[in-house]
């Protein structure tokens, strides 16, 4: 008993308190809960368009690959020759370098190109000669280019 005395003397005198539980998680203790969906929610979205942007990246990736053979430049200047050429032959039948013509159309591409060489008069009623040319594309829009003829020189 003596024993027991002496190391109850001795002994720190033990202080306790309730053990609670608290959880760090939003989700569980309601604390924060709608700024931590929202940081949730906002992970979820860039992760969603950083696969969006990758997956755009390695298509045009692969579109410019495809265009930069040399299959593709070749058509490509071919192409640009060939509407060179018929530039330069509608430039030479709308001016009548050897023969007059008045009037031409021609289809290209769905969009359907005429020209008439005529009289063109302004808002103050100065009349030129000139050939106005209509562009009309495959949606129905329209455009129209006034060339004068004879006025001013090179």
């Amino acid at each position: 008993m003596k024993k027991l005395l002496i190391l109850l003397l001795i002994s720190p005198t033990l202080l306790s308190d309730e053990v609670v539980q608290k959880f760090k998680n939003p989700s569980f203790s309601g604390q924060g809960t709608s700024a931590h969906y929202l940081t949730i929610e906002n992970q979820e979205k860039s992760r969603k368009e950083k696969i969006q942007d990758d997956i755009e990246a390695a298509l045009k990736a692969e579109l410019r690959a495809g265009e930069n053979t040399t299959l593709a430049k070749f058509v490509r200047n071919l192409e640009s020759r060939i509407y060179a050429q018929l530039s330069k032959q509608l430039v030479d039948n709308m001016f009548g370098n050897e023969t007059d013509v008045n009037s031409g159309s021609f289809e290209l591409e769905g969009n359907l190109i005429d020209y008439n060489r005529g009289e063109q008069c302004d808002a103050d009623g100065i009349c030129v000669d000139a050939i106005i040319m209509n562009i009309q594309d495959s949606e129905g829009s329209s455009t129209e280019i006034v060339i004068p003829i004879g006025t001013g020189g090179f």
